[in-house]
């Protein structure tokens, strides 16, 4: 048999299996050091919430933001195209050049108007009546797939409209019951312009989830939104005389025709971020002079106001990991402190200071490795299911959370962006490595000799 000669015992290395027990040894609570293993877990809880909430309110935020811009540029389009004159006759023809621009999806014409709308046992309420064509409705799925009460069918022949699920509510109508509306631009006489009442029939009641649209819009066939606001220009028929003026209104009416006249038109294009492109693509493509307006532009405060108010949460809720990577500080200092005398007996059995230091380095980014993780499971657990964790808390609680009214939908969303959580998790982690450093180096630094001198 031949015998194996012993090898002499020296440095086993950075980063040792006999570091890493070491370090997670002194991690381990113990009767003599419980309270410093406490102050550690309440460490990696603190990052753990940290990360939890970072990428909670980072989901949600895109979340909301996503589903916004989806729903508004789902009913508004990506441009609005306006005529540089007060005429706007040929929006048919206008609407047709533009679909032929490459990049264009659809071109809606449509009239609006504001007016007042009540129901026979409601007051009135302020709303935004829009007319469109039944082809139009076509072209905005997000409007057509969200009837939940009526059809579309007939619509241009018909003399009903269709309004929000909010605004029914609010004004106890159902479909087939009357709707009034009240406009103060009514028609010209020598007392001045008098109001424009007209009742209309509840064709459609639909629910788009977005409080903005489901409380104030109104939709109802184009050509009569076009009689409801004067949206036409009246001109004397060929061959006939001018009618007295003292005729009967229907003579007087009988003897023009009218040429009738659209708001604007709405552009819908293949990417909604391609916009300036776009403007300058259509604006060399179509003769005629349209003043373009596109969704950025409208919506540009808002828009601002979110990425203002998302970029001031993930700051202010950074400094609960700033404030954890504070406690790692705090405990590891307590913790060498604690273990002076077993740093001492390592020293003087040969464990270098860069072994020292290696071991409470281990134990400090432990704790930061093990909270971000915990945290990370957390936050995509809760991201993933917050409209549920939403909805079970105001159940629970009486109260309404993340109100509509308040924050236009009507439920909570949640978009988890993998960058984003990866940005997060990255800072987590580089703050615990650099809360170690400084504890992890006044470790290395003790005497070992004067640490036993009163052992």
């Amino acid at each position: 048999m031949t015998d194996i000669a012993p090898q002499p015992a020296g440095d086993p290395g950075p980063f040792s299996r006999f570091e890493f027990m070491v370090a997670w040894r002194y991690l381990l609570a113990r009767r003599a050091d419980r309270f410093v293993s406490v102050i550690a877990s309440l460490t990696l809880t603190g990052i753990a919430l940290g990360v939890a909430a970072l990428i909670v309110v980072t989901s949600v935020m895109n979340g909301f933001n996503a589903e916004i811009v989806n729903k508004l540029l789902g009913l508004n389009g990506h441009f609005s195209a306006y005529p540089i004159e007060s005429r706007f006759t040929d929006y048919d023809q206008s609407a047709a050049d533009l679909e032929q621009v490459d990049g264009v999806v659809a071109a809606i014409p449509f009239v609006e108007g504001q007016a007042l709308a009540s129901g026979a046992r409601s007051s009135y309420t302020g709303v935004i009546a829009r007319g469109l064509t039944h082809a139009s409705i076509d072209k905005l799925k997000f409007l057509r797939d969200g009837a939940i009460l009526g059809f579309w069918d007939n619509w241009d022949t018909g003399e009903g409209v269709a309004i929000g699920r909010r605004l029914a509510e609010k004004l106890k109508l159902n479909v087939g019951d009357p709707l009034t509306l009240l406009s103060p631009n009514g028609q010209e006489t020598s007392a001045g312009r008098t109001s424009r009442t007209r009742s209309y029939n509840v064709a459609v009641i639909f629910d788009l989830g977005m409080t903005e649209f489901d409380s104030f819009y109104l939709y109802m066939p184009l050509q009569p939104a076009q009689d409801y606001f004067n949206m036409f220009d009246r001109v004397l028929k060929p061959g006939v005389e001018p009618p007295a003026a003292d005729a009967p209104v229907e003579d007087q009416e009988a003897a023009y025709d009218r040429i009738y006249k659209a708001t604007a038109v709405e552009i819908f294009i293949t990417d909604p971020n391609n916009i300036g492109p776009m403007r300058v693509r259509i604006g060399s493509e179509i003769e005629r002079p349209l003043v373009l307006s596109d969704w950025q532009q409208q919506h540009q405060n808002f828009f601002d106001a979110l990425q203002t108010q998302g970029t001031v949460m993930f700051v202010i809720l950074s400094f609960i990991v700033l404030v954890a990577a504070f406690n790692i500080i705090s405990s590891l200092i307590m913790l060498v402190k604690d273990k002076g005398t077993d740093i001492a007996v390592l020293r003087t059995m040969g464990a270098t200071r860069g072994s020292i230091m290696r071991i409470f380095g281990i134990a400090g980014v432990g704790i930061g490795v093990g909270g971000t993780l915990l945290g990370l499971v957390l936050g995509v657990l809760i991201a993933t299911n917050a409209e549920t964790i939403r909805a079970f808390l105001s159940n629970l609680l009486g109260i309404t959370i993340f109100p509509p009214e308040v924050f236009f939908l009507s439920s909570l969303p949640s978009r988890t962006n993998v960058s984003e959580v990866a940005l997060i998790v990255t800072v987590a982690l580089v703050l615990s490595f650099l809360a170690t450093l400084y504890p992890a180096w006044r470790a290395a630094q003790y005497d070992p000799v004067e640490a036993l001198r009163y052992e």
